[in-house]
């Protein structure tokens, strides 16, 4: 089959080639890829920053997002059957999803949103299961709390706001100067422009915060808690805690003690936390996401669509900084451009391309 796989770890060692088809288990089912969507992540395993957590033997295919069709499931398999519209973000050890055909183990696996095209579908698995597991699971959001969420039109961002507004939650976010009326229309209450505005001077005494920048944004987001309060990290440092989760070995558990020491002890200074979280698998909540899809409670929001042919230069797109919401690969021909929207009741948000300034990273 074909696929793009990293075939050493750095900028150039993605490339296309002929791959063998993936086996599958008892509990696996092979999917017929349709479309996936790109992740910063993808970039950043490609590179090797996560080998010493994720040791991929290369040549592996990369990919985090699929959407597509069964083809066959395993003996054991009986939630699913051949010609099942399925997405999923495969779990950790068999990632693979920028390929014609994608195993996937039927725990990570749902029927896909009958509302959702393939592309749609595929822009969903791994934003909002990160979404919900941050502030669902860690922050447990409740209505009437107060809730930042950073770089609101990047992928989780758009799809957080969306999630936080549904629960209730009164919603701030920072974005650049161009989309201020664009995050609003996603659900934000507080809109800050982060050229012109510094979110430090303008909230306090919030309840949660999820942060996809870290550095000094992280810091700053310390400061605008109540006691009491939680700082979700997703772009690190992870802590202890995830090394737990992981089962990580005494060298990478004394790394994060590390990485993590000081702004662990900023927040026990300010009686807040700090939480890194590194989304997993989950087939029971990409089910739960699907009914919010269907409902039109979550859309998702695509800013350009690629062949798959074009997966680097899908990939270096997403790298740039300028995506807002989500870069999608497909196995079909892609649409043609047009101004991203973002999604309403009565506008679907299989939408593609729109000009951005924004090429600095921070959306």
């Amino acid at each position: 089959m074909k696929a793009f796989a990293v075939g050493r770890y750095g900028k150039d060692g993605l490339q296309m080639r002929e791959m063998p088809e993936p086996g599958i288990g008892a509990h696996d089912v092979l999917v017929e890829v349709r479309a996936a969507s790109v992740n910063l992540l993808d970039a950043k395993i490609r590179d090797g920053e996560f080998k010493l957590i994720l040791p991929y033997r290369v040549p592996f295919v990369l990919g985090h997002d699929v959407a597509g069709v069964v083809v066959r499931a395993g003996s054991a398999v009986r939630s699913f059957a051949p010609g099942d519209e399925v997405y999923a973000r495969p779990g950790t050890d068999t990632i693979g999803t920028f390929a014609e055909l994608a195993a996937v183990h039927e725990d990570d696996l749902a029927l896909k949103p009958a509302t959702l095209t393939m592309e749609e579908a595929a822009a969903l698995p791994l934003v909002a299961l990160t979404a919900w597991q941050a502030l669902v699971e860690r922050a447990n959001l409740q209505p009437g709390q107060n809730i930042l969420i950073h770089a609101g039109s990047g992928g989780v961002g758009t799809i957080a706001i969306q999630l936080a507004g549904h629960l209730g939650a009164h919603v701030a976010t920072t974005t650049g100067t161009a989309n201020i009326e664009w995050v609003k229309d996603l659900g934000a209450d507080v809109d800050i422009d982060y050229k012109r505005e510094d979110f430090e001077k303008v909230l306090r005494d919030y309840d949660v915060v999820l942060d996809s920048l870290g550095g000094q944004t992280l810091e700053k987001s310390l400061r605008v808690l109540r006691p009491g309060g939680i700082v979700i990290g997703i772009a690190g440092p992870p802590d202890p805690g995830f090394a737990r989760e992981i089962g990580a070995n005494p060298v990478v558990r004394l790394a994060t003690v590390l990485l993590s020491g000081r702004t662990r002890l900023r927040a026990r200074r300010r009686h807040v936390r700090y939480s890194f979280l590194f989304m997993t698998a989950s087939g029971e909540q990409l089910r739960a996401i699907a009914a919010l899809a269907d409902a039109g409670t979550i859309r998702p929001v695509i800013d350009r669509v690629f062949s798959f042919e074009s997966t680097k230069d899908a990939m270096a797109y997403v790298e740039s900084g300028r995506a807002k919401g989500k870069v999608v690969v497909t196995m079909a021909d892609p649409p043609p451009a047009h101004p991203v929207m973002p999604p309403t009741a009565h506008t679907p948000a299989a939408l593609t391309h729109i000009p951005s300034t924004e090429g600095h990273g921070h959306d």
